[in-house]
């Protein structure tokens, strides 16, 4: 029995790492994305086909990003399901 609980604890400590981890990346992420849009609204010589391809790269990251952090919640919750049904 203790070693679930410390197996469980374990898996908490990984989903927070994680979390921590991922909202730096995202932090990091929305600076980039401040200084590329910053970027864009000064090149006068960047055609409008190259903004609207930065501009979608940034919407296909974020929502690659969503998708990701998604999955991985859901993963961390099968587990954390997994533990609480054995100690029960």
């Amino acid at each position: 029995m203790e070693s679930m609980r410390f197996a469980k604890q374990m898996m908490d400590f990984y989903k927070t790492t994680f979390d921590n981890s991922f909202n730096a990346m995202v932090m990091l992420q929305e600076q980039t994305e401040r200084m590329v849009s910053s970027f864009m609204d000064q090149a006068n010589w960047l055609p409008d086909e190259g903004k609207n391809i930065l501009n979608e790269w940034v919407r296909t990251y974020k929502k690659g990003r969503e998708e990701f952090k998604t999955s991985v919640d859901e993963n961390f919750k099968k587990v954390q399901d997994y533990f609480e049904g054995l100690s029960k």
